[in-house]
């Protein structure tokens, strides 16, 4: 017996996030995507999180609050798992119309898909192209916890307009530290304030904007705790 899903029309990017809309005044306009993180939907978006990551996710901050969004993030999820034709055809209708609506405000359109995920966008293909092949002059960006994606892209083995920065966690302090020496850059999240320097690298204040594309080379990416992760014991947050 065959089982058609049926899943209604939904936006999948969005602007309405404080942190990705500080871009602006840089002259970027970043639209991201939300999706259910870790396993939330029942389908796992996050395979290297860590538990003191998973704890702290800022999925429910801002708008994340309210159980309309948590639902319209969870039938996303669901939609790109099981209908991934249908989710990246309305993503490239989408990336085209942001585009022509960020030239319109004199703005540089940017697009970070894992906001709360952390999903290979690298292999996601329709008609044998990836998002990063179809708007090969468009800047995009994530974090990543995934070793084996940021090698790549330390390699040079990564879409040319595709950025990532490696995020620190718990468990995997010595491959952020290896990552820094192969100068790569890191995310780390810092209890109440940020240092100039840690692990004797330049810390750069992540919480200015979220345009990581825009950072030096080789440096720490620093973020104050926030949310849930300001009760963090776990280690993912670092006390000074």
């Amino acid at each position: 017996m065959s089982f058609c899903y049926s899943f209604p029309v939904m936006k999948l990017l969005t602007t309405a996030n404080a942190k990705i809309r500080k871009g602006e005044k840089l002259g970027y306009q970043t639209f991201g995507i939300h999706l259910a993180p870790a396993s939330l939907s029942g389908f796992n978006v996050c395979k290297d999180a860590s538990a003191g990551c998973a704890a702290a996710c800022l999925n429910t901050a801002g708008m994340g609050a309210f159980s309309n969004v948590q639902l319209a993030r969870i039938e996303k999820t669901k939609l790109f798992f099981k209908d991934k034709s249908l989710f990246m055809a309305q993503l490239i209708k989408e990336v085209s119309s942001a585009i022509k609506s960020a030239q319109k405000k004199n703005l540089i359109a940017a697009f970070r898909f894992n906001l709360t995920s952390d999903l290979p966008w690298e292999k996601i293909k329709l008609n044998g192209k990836t998002i990063f092949e179809m708007f090969p002059d468009v800047q995009m960006y994530d974090y990543t916890k995934s070793p084996e994606r940021m090698t790549a892209f330390l390699a040079g083995d990564m879409p040319k307009n595709y950025h990532l920065t490696f995020s620190r966690s718990e468990t995997n302090g010595a491959i952020a530290e290896s990552i820094l020496k192969s100068g790569g850059n890191v995310a780390m999240v810092f209890r109440k304030h940020l240092p100039n320097q840690f692990l004797g690298r330049s810390v750069v204040n992540g919480d200015e904007t979220d345009l990581r594309f825009l950072d030096p080379q080789g440096v720490i990416v620093g973020l104050v705790e926030k949310g849930k992760a300001k009760k963090d014991e776990s280690g993912f947050v670092i006390e000074l």
